[in-house]
């Protein structure tokens, strides 16, 4: 098969069906679909795919993209965006000791300037491109065309450390890993890309100092696990109705709200003067933004939000499905519905369950700024220590 045949896919497939194309006209449409046809009569791979993440990124939609992970090769380099600056998570053995470092520059080129550089092929909004963005920094193919680098030369990264030492990293382009091993399809920004939650949900329990719920993901691709979870943590709240409340949505990418609704309803229900605080993060996305707006609605001055804006909007499309390119290797996810938590709006491509939960929120302020790894026990405890005043602690996971 040729990559002809994966952009008819996307042209017959995606483009008429994602709603969210409905504002791009048709002429920049077509042109875009062009230069993508280019790339793929001319067989070259790296372009091919990056004509389609511009393509795909046309209607700033973040649930609408190309995923190019499964289709590349990039250098052993794990990076992820921390608060607004780009950091090695993870790396090759003899590169261990430039993890943890901020990437300063490559070959020269200062992060920023590569930053803006790759704004027009990341999808969303300014969060969602940090969370999808550093991918390209690993990337040869993606270098190569932003003109950080010319070709084969090794390709030079430039790290300095939290004590402030600079380190270069000098790495042959050739030297690749597949992309789906150093960044998996939904970035959580945890340093290990291969983590998947073993759990719905951690909890601790200060006694009358609160209750700290950790819930990392609303994905249960077995149906079972979730609503489990989620029982198990309505009860804690339930028994505990005048307990300060710390939950935790960091780096959780989404899934089902509606299976988070009777939690919603136990929170909801507990003591007018009950504090919550709801930890959230650029890796927060989708249904975990969808638990926010509802529990925003619901408590109003009482949901206190603490740590970053989230990975998206309260206005976008989401639903839909993921098509895999079987020539490219890539994947292409695409939105069938329209979301509207801000006004509280619907239309006909909303399915029914959900227009009948959307309420407006309006905007979602920050109260207190935090940004910490979603993987950072220790920072996690230390907050929760500081918050609570419940002293040194340690976190206790239950399924």
């Amino acid at each position: 098969m040729s990559m002809i045949q994966d952009l008819e896919q996307i042209v017959t497939t995606v483009l008429p069906t994602d709603p969210s194309f409905r504002s791009i006209g048709r002429e920049e449409l077509e042109r875009h679909v062009n230069q993508a046809r280019q790339s793929a009569l001319a067989n070259s791979k790296d372009e091919f795919l990056l004509s389609l993440m511009r393509l795909l990124a046309l209607p700033g939609n973040g649930h609408t993209r190309l995923i190019p992970n499964d289709a590349i090769s990039v250098l052993p380099l794990r990076f992820a965006t921390i608060g607004t600056t780009v950091r090695l998570l993870d790396a090759a053995p003899g590169l261990s000791e430039a993890v943890g470092g901020d990437l300063i520059s490559i070959n020269g080129v200062p992060t920023g300037d590569i930053e803006v550089a790759a704004e027009k092929f990341l999808a969303g909004t300014r969060q969602r491109k940090r969370v999808i963005g550093p991918i390209l920094f690993a990337w040869p193919g993606a270098l190569r065309h932003l003109r950080v680098s010319s070709g084969d030369d090794a390709i030079e990264y430039r790290m300095q450390s939290e004590a402030g030492q600079i380190r270069d990293i000098l790495l042959d382009p050739k030297n690749g890993v597949p992309g789906s091993t150093v960044y998996p399809r939904s970035e959580h920004g945890r340093a290990d890309a291969s983590w998947t939650p073993q759990c719905f949900l951690k909890f601790k329990d200060f006694g009358q100092a609160g209750l700290l719920l950790v819930l990392p993901s609303f994905f249960d691709p077995g149906e079972a696990a979730l609503p489990s979870a989620v029982s198990k943590a309505a009860e804690l709240v339930r028994s505990r109705p005048d307990t300060p409340l710390i939950i935790d949505v960091r780096g959780n990418t989404g899934g089902d709200f509606i299976r988070t609704m009777p939690l919603i309803d136990a929170i909801s229900e507990g003591a007018k003067g009950r504090r919550v605080g709801l930890l959230i993060d650029k890796f927060t996305f989708s249904a975990a933004i969808v638990f926010t707006a509802i529990l925003k609605h619901r408590l109003g001055e009482r949901l206190v939000l603490i740590g970053e804006e989230m990975g998206d909007g309260l206005t976008f499309f989401a639903e839909g499905g993921t098509i895999d390119l079987s020539s490219s290797g890539a994947a292409v996810r695409y939105s069938t519905a329209f979301h509207d938590w801000a006004g509280g709006r619907t239309d006909e491509t909303t399915p029914v369950e959900i227009a009948e939960r959307i309420v407006p929120i309006g905007t979602l302020e920050l109260d207190r700024v935090w940004v910490a790894p979603s993987d950072d026990t220790e920072a996690l405890k230390q907050f929760c220590s500081e918050v609570l005043g419940s002293g040194p602690i340690d976190l206790v996971e239950r399924a």
